[in-house]
């Protein structure tokens, strides 16, 4: 099934909901980087809590999210668009980590010291960039964190990576739920309880339970509205183009000293897509900048 992300809003109780499955998406960029199992998972965090993030934005604004602590993976940086379009990367793809994977090895690979970032795109002068410290390496928790300190904004933030006994992803997905301005912000709580009452969103996901059914269960008894259901893919915005630009930006001096090595390689650190320009390309290049 295709990756979702839907929103809701129960309005006179003020509450934004979004619920996002990104099981197809983990797997499809944990292929692209044959990450082991552990940096696997906590890829899958990352790139679940991006897409959630990137349910907030507006027509062509962009978000990311870059985590850098002191565990094992050192640093993962993932990115979202107002399309669903997620793409993002470990710094060290080969942590596998002891099977099965819990939540506490997965926290402790990110590590419980160092710095998560925001930087968005909204489309206006400047970009807003938000920055906390990490305190747990749980990144539901630390997103819920970010939200709260850096925007003044009290949420809820639940996900879930379930891998299987060989560190394969079975479900991944998660939630975030806000309190729109001027509502009190005990109704999370009172969601918080209900979410308690059920199974873990990987386990719902895993069960074949559709997010509109677990939103039904969540906000049961309150007057909501379907706001929209978009699909979420793994999508870079790399290609050949942007690469041939960025050669050119090194000069003349820089695109002479690719050709004396043969060949330039392009290696998109988000999609691990290379693109690879021989010597009549680089030298079609030169002829460009003279």
């Amino acid at each position: 099934m295709q990756d979702q992300l839907l929103r809701v809003m129960a309005k006179e109780e003020g509450v934004l909901l979004q619920l996002c499955a990104t099981t197809v998406t983990v797997n499809e960029a944990a292929r692209r980087h044959v990450t082991a199992p552990l940096a696997t998972a906590a890829l899958g965090y990352a790139l679940t809590g991006i897409t959630l993030l990137g349910g907030l934005l507006k027509v062509k604004q962009r978000v990311s999210l870059k985590i850098a602590g002191n565990g094992e993976l050192r640093k993962i940086v993932v990115e979202s668009d107002s399309y669903g379009r997620v793409r993002g990367y470990v710094a060290n793809p080969d942590l596998a980590g002891p099977l099965p994977l819990t939540d506490a090895a997965i926290a402790h690979a990110i590590g419980d010291e160092g710095i998560l970032t925001v930087v968005k795109d909204l489309r206006v002068k400047g970009l807003y960039q938000g920055v906390v410290p990490l305190e747990s390496g749980e990144l539901d928790r630390e997103l819920a964190v970010y939200l709260k300190r850096s925007e003044q904004v009290a949420s809820l933030v639940e996900m879930g990576v379930r891998t299987d006994g060989l560190g394969q992803v079975r479900a991944a997905g998660g939630l975030l739920a806000q309190m729109l301005p001027g509502h009190d912000a005990k109704r999370l709580t009172w969601l918080a309880e209900r979410l308690d009452d059920l199974p873990g969103l990987d386990q719902l996901l895993l069960d074949g339970e559709p997010l509109t059914a677990t939103a039904a269960v969540l906000l049961r008894g309150l007057n909501y509205t379907l706001l929209e259901e978009r699909p979420v893919r793994f999508q870079c915005s790399c290609d050949w183009e942007r690469s041939r630009q960025a050669l050119l930006s090194l000069g003349e001096d820089g695109i002479q000293s690719l050709i004396a090595e043969g060949e330039a390689v392009v290696d998109c650190h988000f999609c691990h897509e290379r693109y690879v320009f021989g010597p009549e390309i680089l030298e079609t290049l030169l002829t460009e900048l003279a």
